[in-house]
């Protein structure tokens, strides 16, 4: 994960994957955040089964330490239901 909160058009972005053969389940999660035009940060969540376009959500926040805290409590709940980082 990135920390130069000095540079606000550093890209931050986990992949996270649940794969269980038995329940045939592939699913992504993805995590960025990501400069807006509007010198807002995005906190860009992406999901859904592998393979597939998935679904998207877009939240702002108004600075980048507030949306790392948002990050991390999408990433401390995924983690809990299975997901695992991406190498």
């Amino acid at each position: 994960m990135a920390t130069d909160a000095d540079n606000p058009t550093l890209l931050q972005v986990l992949v996270l994957e649940r794969v269980d053969r038995a329940r045939n389940m592939a699913r992504f999660y993805v995590l960025s955040i990501e400069p807006t035009l509007f010198e807002d940060l995005a906190l860009v969540r992406r999901w859904g089964r592998i393979g597939s376009p998935g679904r998207e959500r877009i939240d702002l926040h108004p600075s980048r330490p507030v949306a790392q805290i948002e990050l991390k409590k999408w990433l401390d709940l995924k983690t809990r239901r299975g997901y695992q980082l991406r190498a």
